[in-house]
C-alpha cells in the first residue's frame, strides 16, 4: 500500500528535489501539491510547482495557497535560491496549464482530505501558513490526517536568527497553531538536515542520470545555501520525504514543541523531550547512507522518466 501524502511547498531549490523524489517514490502516492509564500513570492513558487509536475510528466494538481504570513510580512530566501526559486534554471513555460487549480489551497486540501479512504500525510516544507488556515477553518480535517512529517524548527540553534529555522521563522504564529493541535509531527528540522552532505563527486553522478539528472545538477550549482560548504551541501527538505520511504535513516526523540512568536526568539522551537509528547523530533541521520539514498533516488527516476 502507497501512504497518501500532500505536499504544501514554496519551491525553492530543496523543495524541487523533494517533490521530484515524492513523484517517483513507489512508497508514496502524491495526491495534492500546494504552494505558499516563502523561499520566493507565491507567484513563482506556484510557477515552479506547475511547471516541475508538467516538466516530470505528472498528473497532479496544483493548488495556490496563502502569499504572506499570518500576521507578520513576508521574508524570502531570494539570495538563497534566485529570484525565481530556481537559481538559473528555466522550466517551460505552460500556456493555459490545467493542473492549476482555481481553488484556493486551502479548499484543495479540505476536500482532498475529506474525500480520502484513508487518512492522509500533511508534508509541509515551507511556512505552514496554509496548514494553520486549513485546521482553525475546517477543523474536521483532523479526523482523517494520520500525521504531519514537516521540515522545519530545530531543538538547538537556527539558520535565520541564532535560535530560528527559516519555515518557523518566517511564519510563526501558523506554526504555533500547528504544534499546539493533538495531531502527530515529525520534526524534520535542522538537526537532522543540517547532516545531510551530499559531495560535489554525487552531484556530477547525478548529472549523468538524464534530463532530471542535469536539473538536479544545474539546481544544486545555483543553490547559496549558508549550511553548504565547498564540498557538500545540506538538502534539507528531502528529509521529509526519505522519512516517509527509509525512516531507519533517522533517530530522533518525542518531545512537546512550544514556537516562539515574538521577540528576537521568533520562530524558536523550544522542544520539551516527553514520552507523552505528541512530535517526534528527528536528531540524527545516517548520513553516509542518505548519500547512497540520493543517489539511487534520482538513478530510479531516471530509468522511470526516461521510459
Amino acid at each position: 500500500m502507497k501512504t497518501p501524502i500532500i505536499i504544501d511547498t514554496d519551491p525553492g531549490i530543496d523543495d524541487v528535489i523533494a517533490i521530484t523524489a515524492a513523484l517517483f517514490a513507489e512508497e508514496i502516492d502524491v495526491k495534492l501539491i500546494t504552494t505558499v509564500g516563502g523561499n520566493v513570492g507565491i507567484e513563482n513558487t506556484t510557477n515552479n510547482a506547475v511547471n516541475l509536475v508538467n516538466f516530470l510528466g505528472k498528473d497532479i494538481p496544483v493548488a495556490k495557497g496563502a502569499d504572506q504570513p499570518l500576521l507578520n510580512k513576508l521574508v524570502s530566501a531570494a539570495k538563497v535560491h534566485g529570484e525565481s526559486g530556481v537559481g538559473g534554471y528555466h522550466f517551460e513555460t505552460i500556456e493555459n496549464c490545467t493542473l492549476l487549480s482555481s481553488k484556493h489551497a486551502v479548499e484543495e486540501l479540505r476536500d482532498a482530505i475529506l474525500n480520502s479512504n484513508e487518512p492522509i500525510t500533511l508534508v509541509p516544507i515551507g511556512p505552514l501558513t496554509n496548514i494553520a488556515l486549513l485546521l482553525k477553518m475546517y477543523p474536521e480535517v483532523k479526523n482523517n490526517i494520520k500525521q504531519i512529517v514537516l521540515m522545519g524548527g530545530a531543538a538547538k540553534g537556527g539558520n535565520m536568527t541564532p535560535v530560528a529555522e527559516f519555515n518557523m521563522f518566517v511564519d510563526p504564529h501558523a506554526a504555533k497553531i500547528v504544534f499546539d493541535e493533538q495531531i502527530k509531527i515529525v520534526m524534520c528540522g535542522l538537526d537532522a538536515t543540517l547532516q545531510t552532505r551530499i559531495s560535489t563527486d554525487d552531484i556530477k553522478e547525478i548529472e549523468g542520470y538524464g534530463k532530471v539528472g542535469e536539473m538536479v545538477s544545474q539546481l544544486l550549482s545555483n543553490y547559496d545555501s549558508p549550511s553548504s560548504t565547498e564540498n557538500y551541501i545540506a538538502i534539507h527538505d528531502l528529509c521529509t520525504i526519505f522519512y516517509l520511504t527509509r525512516p531507519e535513516l533517522f533517530t530522533g526523540k518525542r518531545a512537546a514543541v512550544n514556537v516562539v512568536t515574538e521577540g528576537e526568539a521568533s520562530g524558536c522551537t523550544i522542544t520539551h523531550y516527553n514520552e507523552d509528547g505528541h512530535v517526534h523530533v528527528c536528531l540524527d541521520i545516517d548520513v553516509e547512507e542518505f548519500r547512497r539514498e540520493f543517489i539511487a533516488t534520482f538513478k530510479k527516476v531516471h530509468e522511470k522518466f526516461e521510459v
